[in-house]
């Protein structure tokens, strides 16, 4: 399992890669912003990346933007600014979870492995789509084995966020999922960020499929997914 450590304190990246590299994790290390980005680019993709948001020569949230646009590989904000606004930013530009330091080892390890379960279909070496991995909503095809999406035969990229949380309200099309609902399953029953991060996602996934009649917000409960009716 292929990691991106994107940290620019040699301490901390030194109290880190030895956990991660004794849990089972092949780790890379970026020094700065522009590394990490050339990492992506330029190299294999990791399965998981680590961004630190303090960086000497770009603005982390920057970096998070950029990989988000290119690649819907997980990433975990891993930084020392514990306020709301930081967090509820990082997860709105895409990031998969957020941790501030000082970290726990064995924390850390358990979170980078729920983040890769809810992101990985966990299916090796299928060669056909069980019907059970296939949701239709009308024109909306979404298949969780391969992580695609199609509207009208037309693919849509999601970030893993947007597509889990999408996943969740077409398991059962039409029923209103509350937001406390949306928030354990998509993020973590133990994740106690404010749900209008929930927002920031519904509209992102109402943006790309073109049409937000898709998503129906129901005032003071939650949101419904239902193919429009126009």
């Amino acid at each position: 399992m292929d990691l991106l450590l994107i940290e620019d304190d040699d301490a901390i990246a030194e109290s880190l890669m030895g956990p991660l590299t004794n849990a089972g994790f092949a780790v890379r290390r970026a020094a700065n912003g522009a590394d990490g980005i050339d990492h992506m680019s330029s190299g294999p993709s990791p399965d998981i990346v680590l961004l630190d948001l303090g960086l000497p020569d770009m603005d982390g949230y920057d970096v998070c933007r950029t990989l988000r646009a290119t690649s819907s590989v997980p990433i975990i904000v891993v930084t020392a600014r514990s306020d709301e606004f930081d967090r509820v930013l990082g997860l709105e530009l895409g990031a998969d979870d957020y941790m501030v330091k000082p970290l726990g080892a064995r924390e850390l390890v358990a979170r980078i492995r729920a983040v890769l379960r809810r992101t990985r279909d966990g299916v090796a070496g299928a060669s056909a789509v069980d019907e059970q991995d296939r949701l239709e909503v009308g024109p909306l095809v979404i298949d969780r084995r391969t992580h695609r999406v199609h509207l009208g035969g037309e693919e849509i990229s999601f970030t893993p966020k947007e597509f889990e949380l999408l996943v969740f309200l077409a398991e059962d099309a039409g029923a209103v999922r509350t937001r406390t609902d949306i928030v354990e399953h998509v993020w973590d029953a133990n994740w106690f960020g404010p749900t209008k991060t929930v927002d920031a996602h519904v509209a992102g996934i109402r943006r790309k499929l073109g049409d937000p009649a898709w998503i129906e917000s129901v005032r003071g409960v939650g949101f419904r997914l239902e193919m429009p009716s126009g």
